[in-house]
């Protein structure tokens, strides 16, 4: 799909429509201006809309990220008191340390064996893992096993799988009714819910004697606007939300960018010069807060990813009121807006000659990027209270892993497949060779 909106981007510029039966009239713009526009300057004229709600309730639920008008703007204000900077350093950081410690340790297991792993795999369950602790306040075990299943992991991917893929479908309810996909539905979303749910009400009953706040204490500290504390169904969804939106993106960022500095095209002084900023920055140390501010390069190469590979490769809205964008196209009420980070980060009137090269450099300049450029974290309003988590998560794995090993692609000529839907994972896996860095007497490292 993304790579279809790339196609119709180059034979019709950066603004095209299409009518589609059933959903009317879409309008398709990749420019940098008129996204600034729908997403901030006339911000209210546009809705997530009830299309995309209906298709991804039974995931979202009534949570931020689906909601619009005035229940999002209450979550906002409610969520805006947790995701801070001296929330996150006093009960969040350390969670990511110790959850990279144990990739590590696995890695070393896989560097003694001789054997491929799939890192998309390892970083799926390391980002899942490490969200659930932050969230919950235990880990979802995905690392205890890191060959084994955990039934609320399998459950929770396969429903994002599902629901992601709704938007794409037609008439899904009719398609997943016909083809028995409702009753995996069902069933994989009593597992989520009874999951959270329980936690929950055991919190309530037992309550909560740790120093560090987890993210459901701190909502279940929180009043609603009737002065009231939140429903269990209402913390169920506030956490599953986040969990969704910065697992997917700290993991698939990370998974794109092991292949984009380990493929065989690839500037071979990029990985040097990421484990030469490791090397000075981090030292033998743990990573702190402190430290992952400081490493700029790893950093843009987490962004470059993201340039080329965004998390959500496309987005819509519906228009609430009709209106006319800077570019002189008029959108009438129940018309979508559609953009694409995928198409925008490839294009070279927005990035300069060079836009479809993986480049670290051009984050690195001193100039500020506007977010409606790169629009991998959302732009306006609705930007993604979670962007500092995902950073400081992948910036914690790249300065625990990166210290101890070098990587190697099993596959290291072909890009990589990425599965349709909302997000983009790589769908068969990426394998990769795990190799034990040699260290000088002096505690210099040597690449291998």
């Amino acid at each position: 799909m993304s790579q279809l909106h790339d196609r119709f981007h180059e034979k019709y510029g950066e603004s095209w429509t299409c009518t589609i039966p059933g959903s009317g009239r879409n309008i398709m713009v990749n420019n940098p201006d008129v996204l600034e526009h729908v997403l901030k300057t006339n911000f209210w004229a546009y809705e997530k809309g009830p299309i995309l709600q209906e298709s991804m309730a039974d995931l979202l639920g009534q949570g931020i990220f689906g909601a619009d008008g005035n229940l999002w703007k209450w979550q906002r204000k409610l969520a805006s008191h947790i995701f801070n900077v001296k929330a996150f350093r006093g009960n969040f950081f350390n969670v990511f340390v110790k959850e990279s410690l144990i990739v590590s340790d696995y890695f070393d297991t896989i560097a003694e064996r001789g054997t491929a792993v799939d890192v998309h795999d390892v970083l799926l369950r390391f980002t899942l893992d490490g969200f659930g602790e932050v969230s919950f306040g235990q880990s979802f075990g995905c690392l205890d096993n890191p060959e084994g299943e955990v039934d609320f992991a399998v459950a929770f991917d396969r429903l994002n799988a599902i629901v992601s893929e709704r938007l794409f479908k037609g008439p899904w309810k009719i398609v997943e009714w016909l083809n028995g996909t409702s009753k995996i539905v069902a069933k994989d979303k009593k597992t989520v819910t009874d999951f959270a749910l329980n936690i929950i009400r055991t919190r309530r009953q037992e309550g909560y004697h740790k120093p560090q706040k987890d993210l459901l204490q701190l909502f279940m500290d929180l009043k609603g606007e009737d002065g009231e504390p939140l429903s269990d169904d209402m913390l169920k969804d506030s956490i599953l939300n986040f969990i969704i939106a910065g697992r997917d993106t700290t993991a698939q960022a990370l998974s794109w960018m092991f292949y984009l500095i380990h493929r065989d095209q690839s500037d071979k002084n990029i990985a040097r010069k990421l484990r030469e900023e490791i090397d000075e920055i981090v030292g033998d140390s743990e990573p702190t807060y402190e430290i992952t501010k400081k490493m700029k390069y790893a950093e843009a190469c987490f962004n470059e990813a993201l340039r080329l590979y965004p998390s959500v490769p496309r987005n819509m809205k519906v228009c609430v009121e009709d209106d006319v964008l800077p570019n002189g196209v008029e959108i009438k009420k129940g018309e979508f807006f559609l953009w694409s980070p995928w198409t925008m980060g490839r294009d070279t009137r927005v990035w300069g000659p060079d836009a479809k090269e993986f480049n670290p450099d051009r984050w690195l300049t001193g100039d500020k990027t506007s977010p409606f450029k790169f629009p991998a974290f959302h732009a306006g309003p609705r930007t993604c209270l979670g962007m500092q988590f995902a950073t400081a998560e992948a910036m914690t794995f790249i300065a625990t892993v990166f210290r101890r090993f070098t990587f190697e692609l099993v596959d290291p000529v072909n890009e990589p497949g990425y599965a349709a839907g909302l997000t983009l994972p790589i769908a068969a896996g990426l394998p990769i060779r795990v190799h034990r860095r040699e260290f000088n007497q002096d505690t210099t490292a040597v690449a291998l």
